[in-house]
């Protein structure tokens, strides 16, 4: 082989893991798509789309705040627990409400975010530490409010968890309004320019002055915050408050989401897009495996695999 050759072979190698890199999770949808068309009986009906739609939201919205996190070389481990205690705070004050109960289930995401951006911040703990302790915290104060299952009626919530416009489901309308919200912050705005500068070089971005502890701190109240949102709409979809199970694993979800969406845990980017991709893709994996009768285990065997695959198919793109 020539050096020419080599050099021809060695730039279509790059060409191709960069396609992987930046269109794989897309790829990856279709096929899942294609494999269900042709060997899942009744997959193409509307209300089969309808369903994975609804069950996707939460994931996506979970997502969001958690490619923040990672945008900053961080990691919010805390968002599972941050969904029970939201729906443990939301059937604890309905009876005064519901517009009470959402707020109140929104301030627990949002003083659950603060305790976690201020670890990180300020007194300088490790993000997967910090919310590896908000992790644990966070559903046992869930769990003390709410210690077992209870149903949710209420009229609001169940519009909330069942309606639709135009046949789309009010969880995928919330879902797409705040990845469209938050794909223009990253994008459009200072601090979206400020958390990319911070995940490239949290030292840089000190020395050019840029507000470094605030941006932190108000990611993770973000992040807190889609959570609890995410934990509302899921109580809403089940009519029903268990913060035993609601949000379990949810973490890995959408570590995977945003992995598999081609954001780098090396931080520096945030691609939106590619997150929603990418719980769609998970969704779609889980879907595909329950349809077909595999244990619940193997879904989350795949996740794993599939994280190892982004995560090493990424890594020259975390390359700075």
């Amino acid at each position: 082989m020539t050096e020419l050759t080599l050099r021809a072979t060695l730039a279509d190698r790059q060409r191709l893991r960069h396609l992987l890199q930046e269109y794989g999770v897309y790829a990856g949808v279709v096929v899942l798509l294609l494999v269900n068309i042709a060997f899942t009986p009744h997959f193409l009906s509307t209300e089969n789309f309808r369903t994975q739609a609804v069950q996707v939201a939460p994931i996506v919205i979970v997502a969001l705040g958690m490619a923040l996190a990672i945008g900053t070389e961080g990691v919010d481990l805390s968002v599972g627990a941050v969904m029970a205690l939201a729906t443990s705070l939301l059937s604890l004050y309905l009876g005064y409400g519901l517009v009470v109960a959402l707020l109140m289930a929104a301030l627990g995401g949002v003083l659950a975010g603060l305790a976690s951006g201020a670890l990180v911040a300020f007194v300088g703990v490790q993000p997967i530490v910090a919310t590896l302790a908000l992790m644990v915290s966070g559903r046992g104060l869930a769990l003390v409010l709410l210690p077992q299952l209870k149903d949710v009626r209420n009229s609001g919530m169940n519009t909330l968890g069942t309606g639709s416009v135009l046949g789309i489901p009010y969880l995928v309308i919330i879902a797409a309004v705040l990845a469209v919200v938050v794909a223009f912050v990253v994008r459009r705005t200072t601090f979206g320019r400020q958390l990319l500068a911070i995940g490239d070089s949290r030292a840089a971005a000190k020395l050019a002055g840029l507000p470094v502890r605030r941006v932190l701190v108000i990611v993770y109240v973000v992040s807190g915050l889609l959570a609890a949102v995410a934990g509302i709409l899921a109580t809403a979809r089940l009519q029903a408050s268990d913060p035993t199970s609601l949000g379990t694993l949810m973490e890995l979800s959408a570590i995977t989401a945003v992995v598999v969406g081609g954001t780098p845990l090396s931080g520096g980017r945030v691609r939106i897009g590619g997150t929603v991709a990418g719980a769609v893709l998970i969704q779609l994996l889980t879907a595909t495996l329950i349809k077909h009768d595999l244990p619940p285990s193997w879904t989350q065997i795949a996740q794993a695999v599939v994280i190892v695959l982004a995560v090493y198919a990424a890594r020259e793109r975390g390359k700075r």
